[in-house]
């Protein structure tokens, strides 16, 4: 493997974009993923999910943070489905209409932050872990989460 990243210098010194890009070290993304606020929740092997609460203007804000090989890229908002175990469902609609992930090469993840207007009931459930599994869908997909203790 030293071959080839001494050839993609070489190349990245004569003006190769696609080699500059293999040799770019995201040190901006890359703090972020570390520095996460909040509190993680939930996780799965497709990722994690952090969330932190926050008050504007009287109205209650949880700001989600997802870590996960996915790419999200989406304009039209998606939705946090939360499930007890007694089969109850609660679905929060984001407020953040346009998402798109930041990507680190260094960890090889996908960071996407969301924001959703949350109401008291809302947060209480969130809070306490009233939950067993946690759904974020965007598009047609979906990304299953599992309650962390």
């Amino acid at each position: 493997m030293g071959v080839l990243k001494s050839i993609d210098k070489v190349l990245a010194a004569f003006g190769n974009i696609r080699a500059m890009e293999r040799l770019h070290v995201d040190s901006f993304t890359e703090n972020l993923i570390t520095n996460i606020s909040g509190v993680k929740i939930a996780e799965s092997l497709y990722g994690q999910l952090f969330v932190s609460f926050q008050t504007l203007a009287d109205y209650e804000f949880m700001n989600v943070s997802i870590l996960s090989a996915t790419d999200i890229k989406t304009y039209k908002g998606c939705s946090l489905t939360f499930l007890t175990e007694s089969g109850e469902t609660m679905v929060m609609i984001s407020d953040t209409k346009e998402i798109e992930s930041d990507y680190s090469n260094v960890s090889n993840r996908w960071l996407t932050k969301i924001s959703f207007v949350i109401e008291a009931h809302e947060k209480k459930f969130v809070i306490d872990k009233n939950f067993d599994k946690v759904f974020l869908k965007f598009k047609k997909k979906t990304l299953p989460l599992t309650k962390c203790d």
